[in-house]
C-alpha cells in the first residue's frame, strides 16, 4: 500500500506530545536489561505496540530485535543496543529509528523517548511477554479446495528471481488468471501488514470462485531475490510482467491479468501498456494523481482522522511540503539545525527516504498520461473512507483518463465504508487497520471476482 507518510502519522504527535524527562539512577548491570519490554506508541490518536527484545552476549555485550505487532513485522535486528549507567539506547538504523529509556529502581519498567524521522514521542516500556497475535477470521487454513504450488519466476532483471505462491481451481480449466502486485514498501507475497495478510484472503477467494491467481515476495523479500532499495515502479511492473508470463504459460490458464493494490494500481497500468499479454487490469485504491498530490492530501486527512485541528493538519503540510523540497539537497547548516532535534540517524533515514529512486519517481510520476493509453478492460475500486490514497479525487481521475484515451470497459466503484485496506471501518484512519478483526471485505472481494468472471469465464 502507500503506506502514510512519516510527517502524517508521526510529526503530528511530535508537535502534541511533550516529551518525558529522563531520571537519574544508580548504575546497573546489563543483565538488568534483559528480556521482553512492550509498550504502546501513541501519535495522536494512533496506538501501535512496540515489543523489544534484549540479550546479554559474552562479555556483557547486548543486542536486541523489535517487533511491532499492530504492523505484522516481527524480528527486525538492532543495529545497536547499549546500555550507559541505568539508560538503554536501541536504534534500528535503517528505519531510522533509535529508544532511550531509563530503568525503574525495581528494574521492571523503562521510561523514555522514542524518534524516528521528526518525531518524538514518550514511550514506557514493562517488562512481560509479547502479546498474542490479533484474530483474524478470514485468513484461510487448510486444506484447500484447490491446488497451491510454490513457485519460482525468472526475470529479465539481474539476479531477479520471485519466489512465489500459485493456486489453481480443481480441473483441467482454461482458468482465467491474475496476478497479485502489492503495494509500496517491501512487501511479502500475502502483503502482511498490521497482523493482516490481504493477499491471502483475496487469493483464497478468487481461486475457489474459479480463477488461477499468483502473488509473489516483492524483489529482495522472502524467498526473492534482487535490491528492492535501488529499484522503482517501472521496475515492479517489469516482475509484474514477468509473473504474467510465467502464469500465461501454465496449460490451465487462459486470460491473464493484473490486480495491484495501492502502488500495484499503478503498476498494472504501466505494464499493460508494455505488453499485449495483460488481459485486464483491477486498480485496488490506485492512484489517479501524482504522487506528491497524493502525499499532501493524505498527510491532510490522516492528521485530521487523528484529532488535528484544520490548522495543525495544515501544519502538517506545510512540514512535509518543506522537507521534500529541502531534504534532498540538505546543506550542511540545515542538517546540523535537524541534528539538534532529530537524531542523527534520523535525518540520514529523512535523507534516504527522500532520495530513493522509487521515491523521486513516486513524488513526480503522473498515472493519467499511462492510464489514457491502456485498452483494456479496467475495473478500479476504492473505499469511501480511504485516506492513504484519498478515494474520490483518484477515482475520478483515474475514470476520466480511461474514458479519455477510449477505453471503452471501464469500471470504477466507490465503495461505502471502506478503508483503504478495503476493511469495514469506523474513520478510515491507518491506527485502526489492526483494530479491525476483518482482513478484506466480502463486498470488495465479491465486487473482483464478480467482475473478472462476467468478461473471461470460459464459455461453457
Amino acid at each position: 500500500m502507500i503506506r502514510p507518510s512519516l510527517l502524517a502519522a508521526l510529526t503530528l504527535a511530535a508537535v502534541l506530545a511533550p516529551l518525558r524527562p529522563l531520571g537519574a539512577q544508580a548504575t546497573p548491570a546489563p543483565q538488568a536489561f534483559q528480556g521482553v519490554w512492550t509498550g504502546v506508541l501513541e501519535a495522536g490518536a494512533a496506538k501501535l505496540r512496540l515489543v523489544f527484545h534484549v540479550a546479554v552476549g559474552a562479555g556483557g555485550v547486548l543486542s536486541g530485535t523489535m517487533d511491532s505487532p499492530d504492523q505484522g513485522a516481527a524480528g527486525i535486528p538492532a543495529t545497536s543496543v547499549t546500555a550507559q549507567g541505568s539508560t538503554l539506547s536501541f536504534a534500528v538504523a535503517n528505519l531510522g529509528m533509535t529508544y532511550e529509556g531509563t530503568l525503574s529502581a525495581d528494574g521492571t519498567r523503562l521510561e523514555g523517548t522514542f524518534t524516528q524521522g521528526p518525531a518524538r514521542l514518550p514511550l514506557a516500556l514493562s517488562r512481560g511477554e509479547a502479546p498474542p497475535p490479533p484474530e483474524r477470521p478470514q485468513h484461510p487454513k487448510p486444506p484447500f479446495p484447490y491446488r497451491e504450488e510454490e513457485v519460482r519466476i525468472t526475470n529479465a532483471a539481474p539476479g531477479v528471481v520471485l519466489a512465489g505462491t500459485l493456486t489453481l481451481p480443481q480441473g483441467a480449466g482454461p482458468f482465467p488468471g491474475v496476478v497479485l502486485v502489492t503495494g509500496s514498501g517491501p512487501q511479502d507475497r500475502d502483503e502482511s501488514l498490521m497482523g493482516h495478510k490481504p493477499f491471502l484472503v483475496l487469493a483464497d477467494h478468487l481461486t475457489r470462485k474459479g480463477i488461477a491467481v499468483l502473488r509473489y515476495d516483492d524483489r529482495g523479500v522472502g524467498k526473492s531475490t534482487g535490491s528492492f532499495s535501488t529499484a522503482t515502479s517501472e521496475d515492479f511492473a517489469g516482475d509484474a510482467l514477468a509473473a504474467v508470463a510465467f502464469l500465461g504459460a501454465r496449460p490451465e490458464v487462459g486470460p491473464v491479468g493484473i490486480a495491484g493494490h495501492s502502488e500495484g494500481g499503478l503498476i498494472g497500468p504501466l505494464a499493460a501498456v508494455r505488453s499485449d499479454d495483460v488481459a485486464f487490469v483491477v486498480m485496488l485504491a490506485g492512484p489517479g494523481l501524482p504522487g506528491e498530490q497524493i502525499l499532501y492530501l493524505q498527510g491532510n486527512l490522516i492528521a485530521r482522522a487523528g484529532g488535528a485541528s484544520e490548522a495543525q493538519a495544515a501544519a502538517v503540510g506545510e512540514m512535509q511540503h518543506a522537507l521534500q523540497e529541502t531534504v534532498a539537497t540538505l546543506p550542511a547548516e540545515t542538517r546540523r539545525e535537524m541534528e539538534d532535534e532529530l537524531t542523527p540517524a534520523a535525518v540520514e533515514a529523512q535523507v534516504r527516504q527522500v532520495n530513493s529512486p522509487w521515491f523521486r519517481f513516486f513524488l513526480t510520476y503522473d498515472p493519467r498520461p499511462t492510464l489514457e493509453k491502456v485498452r483494456v478492460p479496467v475495473l478500479a475500486l476504492n473505499g469511501s473512507l480511504d485516506l492513504q490514497v484519498p478515494a474520490e479525487a483518484n477515482l475520478r481521475e483515474v475514470g476520466e483518463a480511461l474514458r479519455r484515451g477510449g477505453n471503452g470497459d471501464v469500471t470504477t466503484r466507490l465503495l461505502p465504508g471502506l478503508n483503504h485496506l478495503f476493511q469495514t471501518a469506523r474513520t478510515g484512519g491507518p491506527s485502526e487497520y489492526a483494530t479491525i478483526t476483518e482482513t478484506m471485505s466480502p463486498t470488495a472481494l465479491e465486487a473482483v471476482s464478480s467482475w473478472i468472471l462476467e468478461r473471461f469465464a470460459p464459455r461453457r
